[in-house]
Formats: C-alpha cells, sequence, structure tokens
C-alpha cells in the first residue's frame, strides 16, 4: 500500500493505556480480523506491503488492523509510562477491548512477537491463530547483536543489518520509524527506558504457559537475521504444541515482512483458513 493509502486508513483510540494509533482497511467492523503487531523502532508502516498484498488478494473479506505501539509511529507516551513487554502486552488487550476485537488472527514480527506470546498466554481466547515471524523468545530477548543504544547512528547501521535492502526502502517509512524514537532527545531518553525495560524474566515467565497453548500457530523465520537465528523458530515449534508448521526464508533477514512479503503472505490465508476450520 503507498503511504498516502495508509495515512487515510489511520484511526485513534483512547484504550485504559493511553492513546493509540492504527491502521485500519475496514472500520465498520465487517469480517474476521487479522492484527498486525510490530517492534522496537519501527511501526504499523512494517506491515504495509503486507496488507497490501493481503487487500488485493481479495480472498474473502477481512479486516486488517496494524497498530503503532507506544512511542512508536504516531501512538504517545506518558511520562513514567511502563514499557516492558509484559506491560505492552497488557496495552494490546487494553486496544483489543476498546475495538471489541475477539477471534483475532495475530501476527507479530521482532519485540512485537514477544508481545505477541504474552498476549496468547493470556488470552488464548481471544486468538483463531497466532503467526510469529523473527522475535524475541525466552532465552534471547533481548538478542545478543542489540544492546540499548539511543545513538541514531548506531540505529541507522541496526537497520541495515535488519534489510537486506535498506537502499530500496523509502525515506519516508524509515523516518517515520526513527522520528518518533529519536526526534527530540525526551523522546530519545524515553527510547532508551523502553530498551532498559526488555526484561528477559518477562517471557520466561510465562513460558509454562506457552508449552500448553493449542492456539494453531504458524512459524515463519528469515535465515539471514544475525539478531533472532533460526535455531529460535524450531525452539518455538518444539515448546508451543500449537505450531502447525514452521517456514524458513532462505536468507530473509529480521524486516522481511516488510521488503519480501510475499515470502510471508502466502502461507497467511491458508493458516488462518485451517484455524477457522478448526474453530468452526
Amino acid at each position: 500500500m503507498q503511504l498516502t493509502e495508509l495515512h487515510a486508513r489511520r484511526h485513534s483510540i483512547a484504550t485504559r493505556s493511553g492513546e493509540i494509533s492504527y491502521i485500519d482497511t475496514d472500520p465498520a467492523g465487517t469480517g474476521p480480523v487479522a492484527l498486525f503487531v510490530h517492534g522496537v523502532a519501527t511501526n504499523a508502516y512494517l506491515w504495509r506491503n503486507v496488507i497490501g498484498a493481503l487487500a488485493g488478494q481479495g480472498a474473502g473479506r477481512r479486516r486488517y488492523i496494524a497498530l503503532d505501539l507506544p512511542l512508536h509511529g504516531q501512538s504517545p507516551v506518558t511520562a513514567g509510562q511502563d514499557l516492558s513487554v509484559a506491560a505492552l502486552a497488557a496495552g494490546l488487550e487494553d486496544f483489543c477491548d476498546a475495538l471489541g476485537l475477539t477471534g483475532i488472527d495475530l501476527v507479530a514480527n521482532d519485540t512485537g512477537g514477544a508481545i505477541a506470546q504474552i498476549f496468547a498466554v493470556r488470552h488464548p481466547q481471544r486468538l483463531a491463530s497466532l503467526t510469529l515471524t523473527n522475535c524475541d523468545t525466552d532465552g534471547n530477548l533481548p538478542p545478543e547483536s542489540f544492546k540499548p543504544t539511543v545513538e541514531l547512528a548506531a540505529a541507522t547501521v541496526a537497520f541495515g543489518t535488519a534489510y537486506e535492502h535498506l537502499d530500496r526502502v523509502e525515506e519516508a517509512v524509515i523516518r517515520s520509524y526513527l522520528e518518533p524514537c529519536f526526534g527530540t532527545l525526551e523522546r530519545a531518553r524515553e527510547f532508551e527506558r523502553l530498551l532498559t525495560a526488555l526484561d528477559a524474566g518477562d517471557l520466561a515467565a510465562i513460558t509454562p504457559q506457552l508449552r500448553e497453548l493449542t492456539v494453531p500457530t504458524l512459524v515463519v523465520w528469515g535465515t539471514g537475521d544475525e539478531a533472532f537465528d533460526v535455531s529460535w523458530a524450531y525452539w518455538l515449534r518444539d515448546t508451543i504444541p500449537g505450531t502447525t508448521q514452521v517456514v524458513t526464508v532462505d536468507g530473509a533477514r529480521l524486516f522481511f515482512p516488510d521488503e519480501r512479503p510475499m515470502d510471508l503472505v502466502p502461507h497467511l490465508e491458508p493458516h488462518w483458513a485451517q484455524a477457522a476450520a478448526v474453530r468452526a
């Protein structure tokens, strides 16, 4: 989808956790919901090409929603707001409550995957399915290659490793990722606070419940990711009993849903259809 079209589909809603900005292809609320969650230092635009491809297929009427986490995109952050992944998972619950979302096909990347895992074990009844792309796991939060930093230059280098071809990503998209986190000294300090709030204990605490999660789960993993080795995809498979398939994407890096959407899209509709058949 073009950014101008995405701007037109932007909305904002007040939740118990604060104001959340999000993209919604069907605000009237018809059809099953696919909800996309990004990670640190990106925003809802990470999913623009996936949503554009899915919407363009016209296969079944479905509502696609991608939210901006606090401090990201157009979602504000409040002073002292809890930015741990456990708290962000609670914020995801508040967002779903505010929009009345149930029967959700949840799709997540990067730190959004950690948030999604916590949400899933807390609210399995709200999910139709779960899809995890390269993301944090118990034992790899944060990954060794990602250490807290608020240096803009270092963040740019990190994007260089998260994309295969950073030079092909629209400059406006990169600005939309970086400016909310680094645009002012105050925001940079909030971003530093978010990074230091990444606590491995949040995922370790829910691993026993993850081992009982029967929600149909698809794992799609880029093999060229420096932060999240493909071995973690198989860790998820062996940990989540609801896992139906692991798909590896040769050479793809962390943000492959953005630059290689067609390595993800063809696997989503069959996964969602299979999950719907199980629920029927």
